[in-house]
């Protein structure tokens, strides 16, 4: 597939300022000029962030009236009900409220909807559940901002309502005695790209103030709420680089029982975004998949050293299985695609009985990421009717163009790079075609992948400690991308294909340098290139240990011929 690449214009006079300022190398100074961090106190921010950096919580609108409710619970002991979502964040958003409540004095019950056959967010059995436990405080954390009607209801049943979420809220807030919600259209809070648990911990600070409490008291979840940031994808800059950067300190030396046994059973032993990423976030998004967040939610909050072995030993089986699943699911609609030849429309839609519900997402993912087309997966039952989930590409608004199928769909939710769906069977072809035809209208077979590069390096220029520097950079994630390179003009000294053809093993020369290169799920350039070809290579620098040997290589994501 062609790429589109895109590389900055160094700014080699602000470079070298920096170079010369705080002697830094010009890799690393280079960087921080393309992301525009420049000034000393920006730099000083983004490097070595401390506690004192968060924002003041009293600046979050409805924080007060939230704070002075929570505060009358404590001291009332009243029953206090948590709801929350059954993903990374709504789990870790439950275990900072709950437990900081609980060293309060104030035990307190919660609530997650099954995935499964409740769905996201509030619904009205549900609060009935909570009504009939004798509920007078509801508190919700990441959920509840379109919940007007379910916020109505508790309301009529007497139960008041704090919403905490971070979702974007529609033309109409609910109902609650309080809504913290920094992306409502009146708050002038400083930042409003929290996470749910980042609004979670906003709330407990602004408690700790409330209660005068020593700062410890609430700093000390930060590796929960760091995990929860990291898992929901939100861009890891401002106050939530902040939780990332002070949480992941935290997380080395982390109390949670919990939390250490699932780190130790995801096999990484370098704790960075990466691993919780990879390693710690499927392990519990698993569970909400399979129906069984709680057990999740229990593996946090426990202090039983056995209980938390089998629990992890749970949430590694729940995983497992979500892997199974995911694998056949995606062996199906691959199968479906290649019959149908839809890899040549602009669209991929396809279907199939009862995939499973808590799955299909991922597989949407992997299908747009591998074919780089909007798709839509849909899971059919016996009564006819499809439920399943979208993910589109980048240039392309995907709940934009299924508003104009609404003569095709029952009912979807959700925004421009991903959504709900649920579609009668008899309709499904119909909309299809209609899906297909909104797309090519949209021209979308002119959208191009782009790979944003930070500049174009030289093998001479570059070594181990240079490369070393860049890990000041991290955490990685949304809105702090690692560094990607451009190395061009280079002869290949090998090549070779690794796991059965999937990935891509070389080794490159630029002059007398020569340097390891790897590309995954790139196995099929092998049979397109020659040893002595000249190619051009997009990838990221990292420094390979192997046998105690450190070695630079470059980890690709993308390589054409030398022009």
């Amino acid at each position: 597939m062609n790429k589109k690449w895109q590389i900055y214009e160094v700014e080699e006079e602000k470079v070298e300022e920096l170079c010369n300022k705080y002697q830094i190398n010009k890799l690393l100074a280079t960087i921080l000029a393309n992301r525009n961090i420049i000034k000393e106190e920006d730099i000083r921010l983004f490097l070595n962030p401390t506690r004192n950096d968060f924002h003041d919580p009293y600046l979050i609108t409805d924080m007060e009236k939230a704070i002075n409710r929570i505060v009358q619970a404590i001291e009332k002991q009243e029953k206090v009900t948590i709801y929350g979502d059954y993903d990374v964040d709504g789990i870790t958003s439950i275990t900072v409220l709950k437990s900081f409540l609980k060293d309060r004095g104030l035990e307190v019950s919660q609530y997650i909807p099954n995935r499964l056959n409740e769905g996201y967010g509030l619904n009205k059995k549900a609060i009935d559940k909570i009504y009939e436990n004798g509920c007078q405080l509801m508190i919700t954390v990441d959920c509840g901002i379109s919940a007007i009607e379910e916020i109505e209801y508790a309301n009529h049943l007497g139960i008041e309502t704090i919403v905490t979420d971070h979702h974007e809220p529609g033309s109409v807030l609910p109902k609650a005695l309080a809504v913290i919600d920094n992306k409502r259209k009146d708050s002038t809070y400083p930042f409003r790209e929290l996470a749910g648990v980042g609004v979670v911990f906003k709330v407990i600070q602004a408690l700790g103030i409330k209660l005068g409490l020593k700062e410890e008291a609430y700093l000390k979840y930060l590796d929960i709420v760091c995990i929860g940031t990291i898992s929901d994808i939100v861009p890891l800059v401002d106050e939530n680089r902040v939780i990332a950067k002070l949480g992941l300190l935290l997380i080395q030396q982390t109390k949670n029982i919990g939390l250490k046994s699932i780190i130790q059973s995801s096999g990484y032993t370098k704790i960075d975004s990466n691993s919780i990423s990879f390693g710690i976030a499927p392990r519990i998004n698993a569970c909400g998949r399979m129906g069984k967040a709680e057990d999740a939610l229990q593996l946090f909050l426990s202090k039983n050293i056995n209980e938390v072995s089998q629990l992890t030993n749970k949430l590694n089986e729940y995983n497992r299985l979500r892997q199974d699943t995911e694998k056949k699911i995606f062996e199906s609609a691959i199968e479906q695609i290649e019959e149908e030849h839809l890899a040549e429309n602009a669209t991929i839609a396809v279907g199939g009985h009862h995939w499973h519900h808590g799955v299909i997402g991922i597989v949407s993912s992997k299908i747009t990421e591998m074919y780089f087309k909007p798709s839509i997966l849909l899971s059919f039952e016996e009564d006819g009717i499809g439920t399943g989930s979208g993910r589109s590409i980048p240039g392309f608004d995907l709940h934009e163009a299924l508003s104009k199928c609404t003569d095709t769909i029952e009912k979807f939710g959700g925004h421009s790079m991903a959504i709900g769906i649920t579609i009668k069977k008899e309709k499904f072809e119909d909309f299809k075609k209609e899906f297909e035809n909104i797309a090519k209208e949209a021209n979308i077979e002119k959208i191009v992948p782009v790979i944003h590069i930070d500049a174009k390096v030289d093998f001479g220029s570059i070594h181990k400690e240079m490369v070393e520097s860049l890990k000041a950079l991290e955490p990685f994630g949304e809105g702090n991308k690692m560094p990607v390179f451009a190395f061009k003009n280079l002869k290949i000294d090998s090549i070779r294909a690794l796991s059965e053809g999937k990935h891509l093993k070389l080794t490159l020369k630029e002059g007398n340098t020569v340097v390891n290169a790897i590309g995954f799920n790139m196995g099929t350039l092998a049979e397109e290139y020659r040893i002595g070809d000249k190619v051009d290579v997009v990838g990221v620098l990292e420094v390979n240990t192997f046998n105690g040997v450190d070695t630079l290589q470059i980890n690709m994501k993308d390589m054409m011929r030398a022009i």
